[in-house]
C-alpha cells in the first residue's frame, strides 16, 4: 500500500513537471493578451441583420487577413451579431484595423480622362444643378469641372460614370473621370506584392477560368488606354494597358510602397467581406502599458503566493511543506497546459486570466485547510495521526468537491454567458479548480499518509505533522487513546 501511495506521488509529479519541461523545450510559453503586451482590439457591427453563415464567413476572411498581416495569436470572434477582433502585439494598429475592415469592392473601370482636384464653387457662379461627372471639350468646360464634386459613397453605383480620387494623395491632388465598371474582383484568383527589375513594388495577379477571358476582353477594348483598378471608391492604380491578352496573369504597377503594394494584394487576395461593416469600439494599449500591467500582475500573484506560504508553514508546520509541494506541481502543470493551448488553439492569457489564477490560489490551499483542519478533529478526536488520514481526507474530500464543484458551476455560467475579458477570467478560474481536484486525490492525499507513516515528519521537534495539527509528538503518531479522554473515575 505504501508503495501504491508513492507511485502516484512520483507519477504527478512526474507528469506536471514533465509538461513543464516539455513545453519548454517546445519553445512554448503563455500567449499573452493586447492587455499584457500592447496591441488593438476592434468590435464591428454588420450595417444589416445577416444570419449566422455569412458571421462566419465575415470572420473567416478577416481572419485571413489579420493572418496575412503576420499578428501572432490574433483573437477574432462573434458575439451575437458583433465581430470582436482582437490584436496583441501589433506594432500600427490604425493602419491594420482600416485595412481588416474594408469591404473591398474591386472594379476595374474605363479612364475618360483625368480631373482637377476639387474647388468650391464661387458664390458669383451660380449653378443651377451640381455638375455630374464629365469630360471637358472646351476650355470653358475645363474651368467648370474643378466644380464637380467626388462621387458620394450612395452614387458610386458599377453603372455609372464617376469621379474619383486618387489613393494616398491629399484632397488637391487630381482625380479621375472612369466609365461604368467593367469587372469586378470576382475575376482575379490571387495576388501577391513583388518587384520588377528597377527596383520598384508592384501587384502580380491571376485570374480565375472565367475571368481570365472577361479581363482579355477588356484589355482589347482599352488597349493602350488607362484602366483604373478601383477599391471601395478609391483609384489604387491606373496603369495602361499595355496588350490585348494576358494570358489569365498580369501586374498593377504605380507608384507603390512597400507597404502599398503588400496591403492591396492582401485584400485582393482574400477577396470582399459578404456585408458591409461598421466599427462599434476601438481600444488600443501600448506596449509599455501592457508591460506594466503584466509586471503588476505577477509581482500581486507572487506576492500573495508568499504569504500563503509563509503562513501554512508556520500554521501547519511540515503539511505546509505539502502545500508548497502541491502549488509548485499544479503551477508547472498549468503552465505546461496554458502554453500548449496558447500554439494549438490560440489561448491568450489576458489580465482577466491572470486574475482568476490569483483567485484559484486561494481556492486550492482552502482545500488544504478543509483537509488539515479534519485532520485535526480526528486526531483530537483520539486517533492517530496514521489512522486519521485516510479516515479524515474521505470526509474532506466531499467537502473539497462540493465547494470545487460551486467554483466550476459559477465558472461554467460566466464563460457561457459572458462576453470579452471575463470569459478569460472565468476559463483560467474553472481551468485552476478542476486541477485543484485531481490534484487533491493524487497527491495531496498520498503524499500526507506517507508523512503520517514516518515518525522523521510526525515527531520533528519544530517541523512535526503532530505540533502541525496541534497534538504532542508522542501521541501523534501511536494508537493509543490519549489519558485526557478517559471517562471520569476510571481506572488505570
Amino acid at each position: 500500500m505504501r508503495r501504491s501511495y508513492l507511485v502516484m506521488v512520483i507519477a504527478s509529479l512526474v507528469v506536471s513537471l514533465g509538461a513543464f519541461v516539455a513545453v519548454l523545450v517546445l519553445g512554448y510559453k503563455p500567449v499573452l493578451g493586447l492587455d499584457l503586451q500592447g496591441g488593438a482590439s476592434v468590435v464591428y457591427k454588420p450595417v444589416k441583420v445577416v444570419n449566422q453563415q455569412v458571421l462566419n464567413q465575415t470572420i473567416s476572411i478577416i481572419r485571413n487577413r489579420v493572418d496575412g498581416l503576420g499578428v501572432a495569436q490574433p483573437n477574432i470572434s462573434s458575439q451575437g451579431q458583433n465581430i470582436v477582433v482582437q490584436l496583441p502585439g501589433i506594432k500600427n494598429p490604425q493602419s491594420a484595423l482600416a485595412l481588416i475592415g474594408q469591404t473591398a469592392q474591386l472594379e476595374f473601370r474605363p479612364v475618360l480622362c483625368a480631373a482637377p482636384a476639387y474647388t468650391a464653387p464661387p458664390k458669383s457662379l451660380k449653378l443651377s444643378t451640381t455638375p455630374a461627372p464629365f469630360c471637358p471639350t472646351t476650355q470653358s468646360q475645363a474651368a467648370v469641372q474643378a466644380y464637380v464634386p467626388t462621387t458620394s459613397a450612395t452614387a458610386d453605383v458599377p453603372s455609372a460614370t464617376v469621379i474619383l480620387p486618387q489613393s494616398g494623395n491629399s484632397p488637391l491632388s487630381p482625380r479621375y473621370v472612369l466609365g461604368p465598371a467593367q469587372a469586378n474582383g470576382n475575376i482575379l484568383s490571387n495576388a501577391f506584392s513583388g518587384v520588377d527589375q528597377f527596383g520598384n513594388w508592384l501587384v502580380n495577379f491571376t485570374l480565375t477560368k472565367k475571368g481570365s477571358p472577361v479581363f482579355d476582353k477588356i484589355a482589347a477594348a482599352n488597349y493602350k488606354k488607362q484602366v483604373a483598378i478601383v477599391l471601395d471608391g478609391v483609384v489604387e492604380s491606373a496603369p495602361t494597358i499595355n496588350s490585348t491578352s494576358f494570358g489569365g496573369q498580369g501586374q498593377i504597377s504605380g507608384t507603390f510602397t512597400q507597404t502599398q503594394a503588400n496591403n492591396l494584394a492582401l485584400v485582393l487576395r482574400y477577396g470582399a467581406l459578404p456585408v458591409q461593416l461598421q466599427q462599434q469600439t476601438v481600444q488600443t494599449v501600448s506596449a509599455t502599458l501592457g508591460k506594466a500591467s503584466l509586471k503588476a500582475g505577477v509581482l500581486a500573484g507572487i506576492g500573495g503566493l508568499l504569504l500563503v506560504m509563509i503562513y501554512t508553514i508556520i500554521y501547519y508546520r511540515a503539511l505546509g511543506i505539502v502545500v508548497l509541494l502541491g502549488l509548485g506541481s499544479t503551477a508547472a502543470l498549468l503552465w505546461g497546459i496554458v502554453s500548449y493551448l496558447g500554439h494549438t488553439s490560440g489561448l491568450t492569457l489576458d489580465l482577466s486570466g491572470v486574475t482568476g489564477l490569483i483567485v484559484s490560489i486561494g481556492v486550492t490551499v482552502d482545500s488544504y485547510i478543509v483537509f488539515f483542519e479534519r485532520l485535526k478533529d480526528e486526531v483530537r478526536a483520539g486517533k492517530s495521526i496514521r489512522s486519521s488520514v485516510d479516515k479524515g481526507f474521505a470526509k474532506a474530500f466531499r467537502t473539497i468537491v462540493a465547494a470545487d464543484l460551486v467554483s466550476l458551476i459559477g465558472a461554467t455560467l460566466l464563460y457561457l454567458l459572458s462576453i470579452g475579458p471575463v470569459r478569460g477570467f472565468a476559463f483560467f478560474l474553472g481551468l485552476s479548480t478542476l486541477l485543484d481536484v485531481i490534484s487533491a486525490w493524487v497527491f495531496t492525499r498520498p503524499l500526507v499518509i506517507l508523512l503520517g507513516q514516518n515518525r522523521t515528519f510526525t515527531e520533528a521537534k519544530w517541523l512535526g505533522v503532530a505540533r502541525g495539527l496541534g497534538t504532542s509528538a508522542g501521541s501523534g503518531f501511536g494508537g493509543a487513546t490519549p489519558a485526557a479522554l478517559r471517562p471520569t473515575g476510571s481506572r488505570s
